[in-house]
């Protein structure tokens, strides 16, 4: 007979439940975005996140449900996400799921919202296997794992500032793109052309596997303050543009004073760079760690030249490339479906009084 689970997945501004069938199957997976809601913002904003999960979840499950074929009846577990994310949001899904469990009286399981994302891959990749090394890149997130065996993680490297999806947000904000950010630059970054405009690379020291994108961020903030200014008049006849990454104190004037060439290459040129210090990061610390494997997850996943560059650097170690389908790569339910289900199989159980949490870890620091 087939064990059904019921995902719930509320960490940050998307509303999703998914039910699956044995871990593996996707019966169903429903998400209800809230990009319109923050767009006005340029970023998310957390009360305004929390109250929409409050209005949708019940209707999200309800969808999951029909979707699926299935009742309420026929669940035999349920798995909602704990933590890492922003704690009104984790409270709402978390709640609803003690609730549903509670009240239907089958076991609930808690997840890390980060090992969501790693089952993601493991969702439509049936030959993938552990071990392997996980590059988890979202717009809250990125981190280096090595995935040792299901339940078993130990943190090889992770942002020490802004997430990559972050500092995509940032710099479309700035640029006058829109929210989401990610999306919005590859766009336009492939009409550019990368070496015009040249960013530094935010390369960590020898023997480390961090990351850090606030300096390219602020590479960025200063180059396009001294183009907006020079196309203003603001700089001297004939001044060429600065190199990208100089200092400037000029005030940073409206959006929409930029060519939008200019913009494109300015689009190119920092996503070259974002893509170029995951990809060298992340290849580093899967030969350090002898794997012959790297998952990439997590909404920047999404990016079509991470892919590529991923893949083609790694092909040259010998190492497989493994990354889910977009649906799959930002968040949703399937992946904490398919993280809770083993350990619902294993007989775990979580306590009613389980409570959300922000900076929930995953795995050995």
């Amino acid at each position: 007979m087939a064990h059904l689970t019921l995902g719930i997945e509320s960490s940050c501004d998307e509303t999703a439940a998914a039910v699956l069938e044995d871990g593996r199957r996707i019966r169903s997976s429903v998400i209800t975005s809230q990009d319109a809601l923050h767009a006005p913002f340029g970023g998310i904003v957390p009360e305004l996140a929390s109250r929409r999960h409050v209005e949708v979840v019940w209707p999200v499950v309800q969808e999951a449900l029909t979707r699926a074929g299935a009742t309420l009846a026929d669940l035999d577990g349920i798995a909602a996400t704990a933590g890492p994310g922003l704690v009104g949001s984790l409270l709402v899904g978390l709640s609803f799921g003690k609730a549903l469990a509670f009240a239907i009286d089958i076991p609930l399981v808690g997840v890390n919202h980060l090992e969501g994302h790693l089952y993601a891959a493991l969702l439509e990749h049936q030959d993938l296997t552990f071990p392997f090394t996980g590059l988890i890149a979202s717009g809250g997130h990125t981190h280096l794992y090595l995935a040792q065996a299901p339940g078993q993680y130990r943190l090889l490297g992770r942002t020490r500032d802004d997430a990559a999806g972050e500092a995509f947000d940032k710099v479309a904000k700035l640029l006058g793109l829109g929210y989401p950010g990610g999306p919005l630059i590859e766009e336009r970054a492939r009409k550019g052309d990368p070496d015009t405009v040249r960013f530094p690379r935010p390369l960590p020291e020898r023997g480390s596997y961090d990351f850090s994108f606030s300096g390219l961020k602020t590479a960025v903030v200063n180059y396009v303050r001294r183009a907006r200014c020079e196309v203003r008049g603001a700089v001297g006849a004939g001044l060429a543009l600065p190199k990208a990454g100089a200092a400037s104190s000029a005030p940073a004037p409206t959006p929409s004073t930029l060519d939008p060439a200019l913009v494109a290459d300015i689009c190119a040129g920092f996503q070259e760079a974002v893509v170029e210090a995951l990809v060298r990061v992340t290849v580093a610390a899967a030969k350090a760690s002898a794997s012959s494997r790297i998952v990439l997850v997590g909404g920047v996943a999404c990016n079509g030249r991470l892919r590529s560059r991923l893949t083609q650097r790694a092909a040259d170690e010998t190492i497989e490339v493994y990354y889910p389908s977009p649906s799959l790569c930002t968040d949703n339910a399937a992946m904490i479906a398919a993280a809770g289900y083993p350990r619902l199989l294993r007989g775990e159980r979580a306590a009613l009084s389980l409570n959300a949490d922000a900076d929930l870890v995953l795995g050995l620091m």
